[in-house]
């Protein structure tokens, strides 16, 4: 027997930054529940302490 996982859909043009409000290019999946999406230049910007968080960052 499998065990069903969840994706995500794929970003789109609609999806947009938590930031500023540009296109979304990076997908941020916190650890402790809920996702958050950059542009690329906030995603440069915010990377470390994302990762310092385990985040999964999805491009």
């Amino acid at each position: 027997m499998t065990t069903p996982t969840l994706t995500r859909p794929e970003l789109t043009a609609a999806d947009r930054c938590d930031r500023c409000g540009a296109a979304a290019q990076v997908r941020a999946i916190l650890s402790k529940g809920g996702e958050l999406l950059f542009c690329g230049h906030h995603a440069r910007e915010h990377e470390a302490k994302l990762k310092e968080l385990s985040a999964d960052i999805q491009r």
